[in-house]
């Protein structure tokens, strides 16, 4: 008997990977140009998804007075670091409800860390050089993928369930930079192009809050 259930589980399992597919999202802007740094999210409707776990090692660097990367998406429990390799003081910090921080006065070849258990975007600045801003997206799904320089975004092991797909961008120009739609059910492989409108960049004294 004790076999035969694991062979059940094992025959379960097969079934629900044959019916997994890959999603490729595309995002333009209204001029048809590729949009990079936009994350692509999917929920079940009505249900949970399986958690993304920290793997490696997340890093916000300073240098040339800008943040590298501009958007980096991490998991819920992930610590991210944030070396100095500027030959000057940095003094990072977020406002946002995701993450309040500060981390004070560092200097070059020194790094700060900070734990994120909270999903949500966290939106960074650095209290000394206005022109300085990053944003890190808390993800507590696995079904999450950052669009690259083309504008594509992969999620692989899509469930062949009713889906709510999210698109975020710091500069969508919508109520809270966020995007929902519906997504069918399909076990299969496919594709889908979204047209984003997005607002121009802020200037300085950006506000920190606002996520």
């Amino acid at each position: 008997m004790r076999h035969f259930i694991g062979w059940l589980l094992l025959l379960f399992a097969c079934a629900s990977a044959a019916q997994a597919g890959t999603l490729t999202v595309r995002v333009v802007g209204a001029d048809g140009k590729p949009v990079s740094d936009a994350v692509v999210t999917l929920r079940p409707q009505g249900g949970s998804a399986p958690a993304l776990r920290p793997q490696g090692r997340y890093e916000v660097k300073q240098f040339d007075t800008q943040f590298h990367p501009f958007v980096s998406v991490v998991p819920v429990s992930a610590t991210v670091y944030f070396p100095n390799l500027d030959p000057f003081k940095h003094h990072v910090y977020s406002f946002s409800p995701a993450k309040t921080f500060e981390l004070k006065l560092f200097a070059k070849d020194q790094t700060r860390s900070v734990l994120f258990d909270k999903a949500g975007v966290v939106a960074v600045g650095c209290n000394i050089h206005d022109n300085m801003s990053a944003f890190i997206y808390v993800t507590d799904t696995v079904w999450t993928a950052q669009t690259d320089a083309s504008g594509q975004a992969v999620i692989r092991d899509v469930p062949a369930q009713a889906l709510t797909l999210s698109l975020w961008h710091p500069y969508l120009s919508v109520p809270g930079g966020v995007s929902n739609e519906a997504l069918a059910a399909s076990g299969a492989d496919r594709s889908k192009t979204i047209q984003v409108k997005l607002r121009a960049p802020p200037g300085h004294h950006m506000n920190m809050g606002a996520y």
